[in-house]
């Protein structure tokens, strides 16, 4: 009988770490597009982000399709996922949200795709905070553009984070000042479970974590442009 109970027990319990491991399908989509955005900076080193930005940064936060509010109200909303450097590798994405006060998207856009890199354990520490407020609680600049960031402003290199948007297949420096940047809790509790937080994912405090399939797609893809990019020097 003992053994049977055990049995049923270790079951459940082998359920339960599968289940938080089920994303939405919107959860899914959003890392896939994620995944896009890296690959299609990859291809175009000599529009996108600087090579030294890249190797130095340490998170990487890419939000698809950043979209401007319906219905009359003014400002943009998105979800995307971030990863930050661990040792010699990225940890598991933490899902994440950011809306902001009417700030415009570029003439003619709908939506944009956002990528922002984390510069300083100053930035990330405050990004695993409740919420952030951009330009407020952490200082965000418009990245430089191109293969070199020798052309970077005081202000950009000097910076928290560093925000580039991409609209009809090109990438620009983008400010984002204004914006409230928090963790997604409920995506997060449905890829890795309700007791693990985004802190836990960044610092690896927990040895307990199942990482999605999707997730781990998305971890493999940066690494690969950080290693792309380090290549290319």
């Amino acid at each position: 009988m003992r053994m049977k109970v055990a049995v049923i027990v270790g079951v459940i319990c082998m359920a339960g770490a599968t289940a938080f491991a089920a994303l939405s399908k919107d959860e899914v989509k959003r890392l896939n597009e994620s995944i896009t955005i890296l690959q299609d900076l990859r291809a175009t080193p000599e529009k996108g982000i600087p090579e030294d930005l890249w190797t130095k940064a340490q998170c990487v936060l890419v939000i698809p399709s950043l979209k401007k509010a319906a219905l009359g109200i003014g400002g943009e909303y998105g979800s995307g996922v971030m990863s930050c450097r661990r040792a010699n590798s990225w940890t598991p994405p933490v899902f994440m949200q950011l809306a902001k006060g009417s700030w415009g998207l570029q003439i003619g856009a709908q939506s944009i795709d956002l990528v922002l890199l984390v510069m300083n354990k100053r930035g990330v520490d405050k990004l695993l905070d409740d919420k952030v407020s951009l330009g407020a609680d952490a200082s965000v600049a418009a990245g430089p553009v191109g293969r070199s960031a020798n052309a970077a402003t005081d202000a950009q290199m000097s910076a928290e984070m560093l925000a580039y948007s991409r609209s009809q297949g090109l990438f620009a420096g983008v400010d984002v000042s204004g914006g409230v940047l928090h963790p997604d809790k409920d995506a997060d509790a449905r890829g890795y479970g309700p007791n693990v937080t985004p802190r836990d994912l960044v610092e690896g405090t927990s040895q307990k974590i199942v990482v999605p399939t999707a997730a781990r797609a998305f971890v493999t893809s940066l690494e690969r442009e950080v290693r792309a990019t380090t290549g290319r020097k």
